[in-house]
């Protein structure tokens, strides 16, 4: 079913809660330890205006105090409440009638309790914020961070500093203990634009946040990590925005366990669990994920400090013969290309280089070379100078003094070829010498971790190709959606109620067949004879299925045969599938049997959607047969796909191979395979509000064509 819309707030909606000119502390205290205290201490280097709200203070630390929000000389952008849950209805009630804009509740006791009453009064809260235009942040809420102003609104610790000038990441995240970690990067030299946490979201949620920072002029790349949204088509909208904004989103997702796709009827609906759910919701938006938390930060950093790829290639320079060889490994591993170095480039490195040392890429250059600073600041000119190369890796073995000397002259080469450099930080003085200046280098980035540097220059080299961008369907077909609909309509019609959600094959394929979706010759027979006729009709040799609402695995029923020769052959088999399914499904509806034409032997794909809960509908496509299980190699996203976009997800597949062609076998005709995805995604869109689930399992791909061979549809229960 269609899912309501969650709105999606932009900066300016959001503008008094996450950059305040002016801010009222509700609840500030003097005493030692308090939330109200602390938020004080934070809020000392702020640039705007700052007033302290407490009926039992006169003044805080020569700071004037007043007795209540509606007491102050203005009305501020956003106003803390620092107090126990008990008082915050009330509270928020005052800031309303007082004109404040934004409103940030520390308070807990609210729906993290799980009770009905906290849900209840968590509702209240974010209703009446609404309703009076008031952007509520929180509650149980730890805080957020701006470093152009020094707003630093938490009660806990924050790391301390300013904006400063280069690239700045925004970072988004829910877990306000795991934002403030990410957030502590600073004291080593990383430069954050906003540290913006959620709390409870009963307002602004992750959405809202990534919303907000596309359109900053602080932030260059966005960081999250999140557990999970209501609405997750509301942080595809968000996502959207950033990459409209040329703002890289990297995405750390918590949470990804698959519970509930077991309850799902079809093949491909149970195997689309929430995690792949979640990676197609960040593929068809262009966002960037990373699979381990000490990776968001590192690929933030890079992409942030990165300018678009001028060449796909990469080149590795090392004093290290083992770095050297561990970036080969590697780079190899993960497809990302390291070429051999242009002739006049392999020239200029004979010349700098000892003559037992090959002139190749990576680059093992010698301790001798490492030692000599022009020497080897030469041979990294001579390799970002070659066209063939869009970054240099520098394995960093040793963290002391003699390393750091080095730092500015290789930043220095790095800005004259507008190409990252990208220093691999091998040594396990993790803290060491020259990494605070390395991290505030703009030419430079810091990565802990030969892999990781591999994985995040792919992602950036896909990141700037745009290899996300397959989303406009190729196939649209208003005459199709109009005979389909009508055919439902039919069938609910002449069952009376009756209708199963699950329909049988036959009007499964019908329905498929209006999309220009090639399915079988068959023949749907209610008699022996039927079936007898039928097979003479069809060319031998015929394929017979049960048709059943209630048995989608026919083979397990013994209710599939193949390779029926003849009417006489075809009379037999009915009464044979008939007592086999009788057997094993004693209260299965039968429709009939399917006579039905045997296609050559291809390749089996299965393909079909699922009306996911909050995501819409999403196609999932795989290597089929009775093994789809077994071999669980899959691709999902949200419909609709493009063509183009279908043949990125078979080339996805671990067997992409067999499509080509594999020991003898003829390749399969992509183009048809493609296309029957993207119009059975089209039908996934169109009909989202009747069909639940839909398995095509399997379409045939032969050299010529493909052919849907058996089908499931499932329909959405009827509105009571």
């Amino acid at each position: 079913m269609v899912s309501p819309v969650s709105p999606l707030y932009s900066r300016q909606d959001v503008l008094a809660l996450y950059d305040p000119q002016s801010i009222a502390v509700i609840g500030a205290s003097a005493r030692a330890g308090s939330f109200g205290g602390r938020t004080l201490e934070n809020l000392a280097d702020f640039t705007g205006r700052l007033y302290s709200v407490n009926e039992k203070y006169i003044d805080i630390n020569r700071m004037q105090c007043y007795p209540n929000v509606g007491a102050l000389p203005e009305s501020p952008d956003l106003a803390v409440l620092t107090t126990p849950a008990t008082s915050v209805e009330t509270l928020l009630e005052d800031c309303i009638q007082a004109g404040v804009r934004a409103v940030m509740v520390y308070a807990s006791g609210f729906a993290e309790m799980g009770d009905d009453q906290a849900i209840a009064a968590q509702t209240r809260l974010a209703a009446r914020a609404r309703q009076a235009g008031v952007r509520l942040l929180g509650p149980n809420c730890v805080g957020l961070m701006n470093y152009r102003t020094q707003a630093r609104i938490s009660f806990a610790t924050t790391p301390k500093g300013a904006l400063t000038k280069g690239p700045a990441i925004g970072l988004v995240v829910q877990s306000g203990a795991l934002g403030f970690a990410l957030a502590q990067a600073k004291d080593r030299g990383v430069n954050f634009s906003h540290v913006l946490t959620c709390g409870n979201s009963a307002d602004v949620d992750a959405a809202d946040w990534v919303s907000a920072l596309a359109e900053d002029p602080d932030c260059n790349v966005i960081a999250c990590a999140f557990e999970g949204l209501a609405d997750p088509l509301k942080f595809k909208r968000a996502a959207d925005k950033a990459r409209q904004w040329n703002k890289p989103l990297i995405v750390y997702k918590l949470a990804t366990g698959e519970e509930g796709a077991a309850a799902a009827m079809s093949h491909t609906a149970s195997l689309a669990g929430s995690a792949l759910l979640w990676q197609a919701v960040f593929d068809d938006a262009g966002a960037v994920t990373v699979l381990d938390f000490d990776a968001l930060v590192e690929t933030s950093v890079f992409f942030a400090k990165s300018p678009p790829a001028k060449a796909e290639g990469l080149a590795v320079l090392s004093g290290s013969g083992g770095a050297a060889i561990m970036a080969a490994d590697f780079a190899e591993d993960l497809g990302v290309p390291i070429p051999q170095p242009s002739e006049p480039v392999v020239k200029r490195l004979r010349e700098l280089i000892p003559p037992y040392v090959p002139a190749r890429n990576p680059c093992d250059v010698t301790a001798g070379v490492i030692n000599d600073r022009d020497t080897l600041i030469a041979c990294a000119d001579a390799l970002m100078g070659d066209d063939r190369y869009g970054a240099l890796i520098y394995g960093y073995t040793y963290a002391y003094d003699t390393a750091t000397e080095r730092l500015p002259y290789l930043s220095a080469v790095a800005a004259k070829h507008g190409k990252p450099l990208i220093y691999v930080w091998l040594t396990q003085l993790g803290e060491g010498p020259g990494t605070i200046q390395a991290e505030q280098d703009p030419n430079v980035s810091v990565i802990r971790s030969m892999r990781r540097a591999m994985e995040i220059l792919r992602k950036w080299q896909a990141w700037g190709a745009g290899a996300s961008d397959h989303k406009a369907p190729s196939i649209t077909d208003q005459e199709a959606e109009t005979k389909c609909r009508a055919q439902i309509a039919d069938l609910r019609r002449d069952h009376r109620g009756a209708l199963s959600e699950a329909l049988g094959e036959a009007a499964s394929k019908s329905l498929l067949s209006h999309y220009g979706i090639e399915v079988t010759q068959d023949r749907l027979c209610a008699t022996a004879d039927q079936a007898a006729q039928a097979a003479q009709q069809i060319a031998a040799p015929v394929v017979m299925k049960i048709d059943s609402p209630d048995i989608p695995h026919k083979s397990d029923a013994g209710g599939v045969v193949l390779n029926v020769q003849g009417g006489e052959a075809a009379r037999q088999t009915y009464d044979q599938i008939i007592a086999s399914v009788t057997a094993a499904h004693p209260a299965a509806r039968i429709n009939g049997v399917l006579v039905q034409e045997m296609v050559p032997q291809g390749l089996e794909i299965i393909a079909g959607f699922r009306n996911a809960p909050g995501f819409g509908p999403v196609m999932t496509i795989g290597l089929g047969g009775v093994l789809t299980e077994v071999l669980d190699d899959t691709a999902t996203a949200l419909a609709p796909v493009s063509a183009a976009k279908a043949r990125a997800m078979l080339q996805s597949l671990r067997g992409a191979r067999l499509l080509s062609g594999y020991r003898g076998a003829p390749p399969v005709d992509m183009t048809a395979l493609s296309e029957t995805i993207a119009r059975l995604s089209q039908m996934a869109v169109d009909l989202s509000d009747e069909i639940a689930e839909c398995d095509v399992n399997p379409i045939i791909a032969l050299p010529d064509r493909a052919v849907a061979v058996d089908g499931l549809i499932i329909l959405h229960k009827p509105q009571a």
